[in-house]
């Protein structure tokens, strides 16, 4: 079925299989079954629209409305409705019920909902059943962690991004079950592995790209089963000593050199048309475990999945984000243990069966329009109804937006509490003030806020060596020889650093994010020829690119 997008006004196609997918899963209330309509937006304002609820990095110090304590918060001390620390919030005391409101069939239910919205109390930070971890985000099941977003099953993680089954990561994107890793891009099963780029099975090794099964090797790519080699040439182990003793040494000038040689060496090498490995019958990037998957991106273990993003241990969903163990979902984001779940937000631990719904928790089934809710049933704009009331009203609901064009749709971004350029819709979709105050949407300007220490340093100005590093710097604030931006390190931090013989960043975590976010192809496929044999391909690498791109079976003849 061809479409046009209502927002972007581009042509798009919404394919049988994605029709069928939606049938399946559409929601059923009281016995009879809710058919979603098909999608208005393209798959990228889908995404879109779902990621500008999504703040996942700018955290900022401001009071809890209910202790008075000073806490962490994804929401700024401005916002429109009271924020609770994690133990206020989790904790006795307090009832979303009490904020719940009657249905106006006379007004929008958008309009309703974000007027309760206003009044709730919300999770400073979406952070569930984890220990030691304030200064996080979207983090769940972890433990001692700092400054990481999207953790599961993660201990000891600093500065990481999607650190699943891992411990001891600091720097790393799309870690899963892996110890010891620094500056590391998509790595599974690996063990002392720094400034590597997609590798599996690999230990003890730095500047990998592209590697499975190799240990103690350095500058490498495309090698498999190796050992002891350098720059692709196999080496004795003390030639391979000798080769890497500047950087065994932790030497910020040796890294920087070995950077350099790594980044010219990428360039030279053949690529496969997308990554992953263990598909079937799957398209997309960065696809593991998957089967009947298509146009999903960053997905693990998924199946009968679509338009997905980040979604780690889920089947029979359709345009998800950043979902862990999530089945039977449509058009929601950030979900932790969950099922059934259409149209909401940041639902965790065991709910299921809910619509329109934010911040709702705990075993929360049957709700529609909630925000806040902890062991809620059978609640509507979050006040209590019973069974039967529950679901004789959904249905006059649905038909209500029906009606008034908003069933099947997700919250508009007019409805986010963040400013666009602080979501993660800003990372993929990036926009200008302009353009977004064109839009009608939010812009913040936020500026950092110089840390209270002994003295500021450039970062330039550091000792070379890890070794000549004092204790003292933990009382310093580096400024960053890119953005000038000051940040600071933290004990476990520098102990990680000693531990792996690890010169001290001189880049602000934001920056060293945003080169790591900038170092992965973006979430397209763009067709193209196999550059050995000719043979047409779906891939992530666009046409204009110059990397030398093969289809996958020249590609593993190619490194096997």
């Amino acid at each position: 079925m061809q479409n046009a997008c209502r927002a972007c006004r581009g042509a798009f196609e919404t394919e049988k299989l994605d029709l069928d997918l939606l049938e399946r899963i559409s929601p059923t209330i009281a016995g009879e079954k809710i058919s979603i309509p098909p999608p208005t937006l393209c798959p990228d304002c889908r995404h879109q629209r779902r990621l500008s609820f999504r703040n996942e990095r700018s955290l900022r110090a401001r009071t809890c409305d209910k202790t008075g304590e000073k806490i962490i918060s994804m929401y700024a001390a401005d916002a429109p409705f009271p924020v609770y620390s994690q133990t206020a919030w989790w904790g006795e005391g307090w009832d979303a019920r009490d904020f719940g409101k009657d249905m106006d069939f006379s007004r929008p239910f958008f309009e309703q909902f974000a007027a309760m919205r206003n009044a709730v109390p919300h999770l400073a930070c979406s952070i569930s059943n984890s220990e030691n971890c304030l200064f996080n985000n979207f983090c769940a099941d972890s433990k001692n962690c700092y400054m990481g977003q999207r953790l599961g099953h993660a201990e000891e993680a600093f500065y990481s991004y999607l650190v699943i089954d891992s411990r001891s990561v600091c720097d790393g994107y799309n870690i899963v079950k892996s110890e010891l890793c620094y500056e590391t891009l998509d790595a599974t099963n690996c063990y002392g592995i720094s400034y590597s780029q997609n590798v599996v099975n690999c230990s003890s090794s730095s500047f990998l790209f592209n590697c499975r099964d190799c240990k103690n090797c350095c500058l490498c790519a495309n090698l498999r089963n190796a050992e002891y080699c350098f720059g692709n040439v196999k080496l004795s182990k003390e030639e391979y000593e000798r080769k890497i003793a500047d950087l065994a040494e932790g030497s910020a000038s040796s890294v920087s050199a070995f950077e350099k040689q790594f980044t010219e060496m990428k360039r030279r090498q053949i690529v496969p048309a997308l990554w992953g490995f263990s598909m079937e019958n799957a398209s997309g990037n960065y696809l593991t475990e998957c089967k009947d998957v298509h146009d999903s991106f960053d997905c693990h273990h998924c199946r009968d999945v679509a338009f997905a993003w980040g979604h780690i241990y889920g089947e029979d969903c359709m345009d998800t984000a950043f979902n862990y163990h999530c089945d039977r979902t449509y058009d929601f984001a950030a979900g932790t243990h969950a099922q059934d779940i259409f149209f909401s937000f940041n639902i965790l631990a065991e709910s299921h069966d809910l619509a329109y719904c934010v911040d709702c928790v705990s075993g929360s089934h049957d709700l529609f329009g909630c925000i806040s809710m902890k062991h809620g049933t059978y609640c509507i704009l979050n006040k209590q109804y019973t069974k039967e009331e529950y679901q004789k009203l959904v249905p006059r609901i649905i038909e209500h937006m029906r009606k008034t064009g908003e069933w099947g749709e997700y919250f508009p971004t007019e409805l986010s509490p963040f400013a666009y350029n602080e979501t993660v819709a800003q990372e993929y979709f990036p926009m200008t003030k302009e353009e977004i105050d064109k839009r009608g949407w939010k812009w913040n300007d936020q500026t950092d806020e110089l840390p209270k220490v002994s003295k500021i340093i450039p970062a330039q100005m550091l000792p070379d060596s890890i070794n000549n590093i004092p204790d003292d710097i933990l009382n310093w604030a580096i400024e960053c020889e890119f953005t000038g931006r000051p940040f600071k390190i933290v004990k476990q931090e520098l102990e990680f650093y000693r531990q792996m013989r690890l010169p001290v960043p001189h880049l602000h975590p934001d920056e060293r994010h945003r080169r790591r976010l900038a170092m992965r192809n973006p979430r397209k496929l763009w067709s193209r020829p196999c550059v050995k044999c000719g043979a047409a391909m779906q891939t992530a690498y666009a046409p204009e690119r110059p990397e030398i791109v093969y289809c996958e079976r020249c590609y593993l003849k190619e490194v096997y």
